[in-house]
């Protein structure tokens, strides 16, 4: 397990301290469709953290090709399975292990993705990391969508949400732990299941989320959602 990181419950956890059972419950809820409308239709998406296709599983259906990347197998296969599961096309899915700031394929993609709020690494070199992976994988014309979190995700705590799916999400704490990184303490309970995350994140500004980008030869585009979320970038330079 990662320093900071930390996961129990049922099931195999990763590094990162996220439960393989626990993503393959999580439901996408809208992120599908904003993705969507931001991209050119039957676009490559390359999926950096894919975790076990929460995300991946419906950009198919909507016809999309996806490249997904994850470092830890257990979550690569479960993805697989899922989408033979659901009945979608297996060929229109390519899966590859690694770690997302150090990946090099060699290759350019339409879009680029970068969700789960991976862009708020708590490891500065961690996240420059993964913007210079962003950018290098991304087609001149192509675009990049970051999802960041909310701009009170670090406030007002504890909170909970009781999904729709009939689950309960709680951020229960984010204690700082020095140089603007915060430790956070979440739990998912379901009627016969919990489990719990801890992680690192760096809360960032809009003005410090942009300044980021910039350094790794990107620039907002336009932000796609009222809150700010979710974010299209493109090349700068």
């Amino acid at each position: 397990m990662r320093e900071g990181y930390e996961g129990t419950g049922p099931g195999a956890i990763t590094p990162d301290g996220c439960a393989v059972g626990l993503y393959e419950r999580l439901p996408a809820g809208d992120e599908p469709d904003v993705i969507a409308a931001a991209v050119p239709a039957g676009a490559h998406i390359l999926e950096l953290g894919c975790g076990a296709g929460r995300v991946t599983r419906p950009l198919l259906r909507r016809g999309f090709r996806v490249t997904a990347v994850d470092e830890s197998q257990e979550m690569l296969d479960k993805t697989r399975e899922l989408v033979a599961r659901d009945g979608l096309d297996a060929d229109a899915l390519r899966t590859v292990r690694g770690a997302i700031e150090t990946l090099d394929l060699g290759e350019r993609f339409d879009v680029v993705l970068l969700g789960s709020f991976l862009v708020h690494a708590g490891d500065v070199s961690v996240r420059d990391g993964m913007l210079r992976v962003c950018r290098q994988h991304v087609a001149e014309d192509g675009v990049v969508l970051f999802q960041r979190e909310g701009e009170d995700y670090h406030d007002d705590l504890p909170r909970e949400r009781v999904d729709p799916a009939g689950f309960v999400v709680r951020i229960v704490s984010a204690e700082p732990v020095g140089d603007g990184v915060n430790r956070v303490y979440a739990e998912y309970e379901f009627p016969d299941a919990t489990w719990t995350q801890t992680f690192l994140a760096r809360p960032l500004s809009k003005e410090q989320f942009e300044e980021a980008l910039s350094g790794a030869g990107l620039r907002v585009d336009r932000y796609l959602t009222e809150d700010r979320v979710w974010v299209r970038a493109v090349p700068s330079a």
